[in-house]
C-alpha cells in the first residue's frame, strides 16, 4: 500500500567522467529537502541530454522504452521514489494502459531518465524523506 508521494523535481545532475558514480539531486517542490542518488554514467548521460534537449541520430536505451511504452498503449503517469533500504534507492514505474494501471520495479535512474524523457512527475514516498532523516 503506497503512502504519501511527495512531488520532487530533478534539481541537479552532477557528472564525473574520472568517475564511475554519478549524482542526480531530487529535490521537494516549495521545500528545501532534497537528496542525491548516485547513479552510472550511461544513465547520467541519458538524462543530461534529455534535459540539455541534445539531439541523437538514433533512440538510444530510454528512448526505446518509452517507444514501447507507448507503441502497446501504455501511458507512462508518474515514477516514484519507493524505498530506501541499506543505502539503496529502489523506485516504481506506473504505467496506465487501456483500463489497467501496471506497477513496474526499476531502478531510480531509469525511472528518472523516463521521467524525463516522457515530461511525467517525478514522486518520492514520504517514508523516503523520513528514512534520510534517521539516517537511512
Amino acid at each position: 500500500m503506497a503512502g504519501t508521494q511527495v512531488p520532487v523535481d530533478l534539481s541537479r545532475i552532477i557528472i564525473n567522467e574520472q568517475s564511475p558514480e554519478q549524482m542526480i539531486w531530487l529535490k521537494e517542490r516549495d521545500t528545501d529537502r532534497q537528496f542525491p542518488i548516485v547513479i552510472g554514467i550511461f544513465e547520467a548521460w541519458a538524462i543530461e541530454r534529455k534535459v540539455k534537449e541534445a539531439s541523437i541520430p538514433r533512440p538510444m536505451t530510454h528512448d526505446l522504452l518509452a517507444n514501447v511504452i507507448r507503441e502497446l498503449g501504455g501511458e507512462l503517469q508518474r515514477v516514484v521514489i519507493t524505498d530506501l533500504d541499506d543505502g539503496t534507492f529502489y523506485a516504481e514505474l506506473y504505467v496506465h494502459q487501456g483500463k489497467q494501471d501496471h506497477r513496474v520495479d526499476c531502478r531510480p535512474s531509469d525511472a528518472v531518465a523516463l521521467a524525463v524523457r516522457l515530461d511525467v512527475p517525478i514522486f518520492v514516498e514520504e517514508t523516503v524523506f523520513e528514512k534520510l532523516t534517521a539516517g537511512g
